[in-house]
């Protein structure tokens, strides 16, 4: 079992890990990034926090620690832990196409279990969920500065819990605005009225170089629900799939 360590998380995330290994019998392999030892580098060295094909600290603190990982270990299967809703399909069948070599099953999407499922499964083991889904997000990732993906009602919400993360974070895309000499932003306006006009991007506090592009002031309220998802653990107790198509689509390479 791996835990893929940003060194950006929630100290209470640390402390889900160790109930997690007691509830397990076995010690969770920690890894991190040997390139960059704190995610702001990763924002400063490229410029960038969340574009269109994903944010930028994702891809150098998670996605490429683990390919190192998969290099030198062997394995028999990685888990990933997609839960049982549509987008995660997608996600799950992009895994298998793109990256044959990792292996990927997913048992959350084989046994039909969604976030909420994982939620009463760990509470009915005894286990403290991590204080973030307690505290009404539906993201645990990334808290000690906020997550890039998080999304506008996450961040409408972080600027009402945490409003020193919220403008520190704020800082940092003016900074790199003025670095690179374009919006550099995490949110986005989805609506057809922002696609049509080309001006997508929204700050997390107005921009005077940029007048035509939204805050998050701007946007209307969105609900976030307390969600469970899975963060960087990988193992299952029981790989036996129940039956021939289950293991063609999970198990078969």
């Amino acid at each position: 079992m791996v835990m893929i360590d940003t060194r950006n998380e929630d100290d209470d995330t640390y402390r889900f890990k160790k109930d997690c290994e007691q509830w397990y019998g076995k010690e969770i392999e920690v890894i991190a990034s040997d390139v960059y030892p704190t995610i702001e580098e990763v924002w400063h060295r490229f410029n960038s926090l969340n574009v269109a094909t994903g944010a930028i600290c994702s891809t150098h603190m998670k996605r490429l620690v683990r390919e190192r990982w998969q290099k030198t270990n062997d394995y028999d299967y990685q888990v990933f832990w997609f839960e049982f809703e549509k987008k995660e399909f997608n996600r799950a069948l992009s895994m298998k196409l793109n990256h044959p070599n990792s292996k990927a099953i997913f048992p959350l999407i084989m046994m039909g279990y969604d976030k909420n499922a994982c939620m009463e499964i760990v509470k009915d083991a005894g286990i403290e969920i991590p204080m973030m889904y307690q505290l009404g997000f539906n993201n645990n990732n990334c808290f000690k500065t906020g997550c890039v993906q998080g999304g506008i009602g996450y961040w409408k919400k972080m600027k009402v819990d945490f409003p020193d993360k919220f403008e520190k974070m704020a800082d940092l895309e003016h900074e790199l605005t003025e670095k690179r000499g374009s919006p550099v932003t995490m949110l986005k306006d989805q609506s057809k009225q922002a696609k049509d006009s080309g001006n997508t991007l929204v700050f997390l506090r107005k921009h005077p170089s940029y007048p035509e592009l939204k805050c998050i002031d701007d946007m209307m309220e969105q609900k976030i629900e307390p969600l469970m998802e899975c963060n960087g653990f990988c193992g299952i107790n029981d790989l036996n799939p129940q039956n021939n198509t289950q293991h063609q689509l999970n198990f078969e390479q």
